[in-house]
């Protein structure tokens, strides 16, 4: 969970930056800044865009394996049992 907010505030931090950079050129009139500004703007829509799908994937994912787990509870019991003993066994042999 920590790598996933580790990634998050980065993203916000990227975010930030971008509207900085956007701010600050604002009174730019070269050709190429205004390009430049244009491509900048897009990509954050863009990027904005694939985080709320991403955001509406995870939380339908979550729903769907919490509707599944609410319907079969012993079965998924036995499947997160079964996966925890192949990781352990997995893992001692390894060491």
């Amino acid at each position: 969970m920590k790598k996933h907010n580790s990634a998050a505030v980065e993203l916000g931090t990227l975010v930030e930056d971008a509207h900085a950079l956007l701010a600050a050129t604002a009174h730019v009139a070269e050709d190429k800044v205004i390009e430049a500004r244009k491509r900048l703007t897009l990509a954050l829509e863009k990027g904005k865009d694939a985080w709320n799908e991403v955001q509406e994937r995870a939380v339908a994912g979550a729903k769907a394996a919490d509707q599944t787990i609410r319907e079969h509870p012993y079965q998924s019991i036995g499947i997160a049992f079964g996966v925890g003993a192949i990781m352990a066994l997995l893992l001692t042999r390894r060491g």
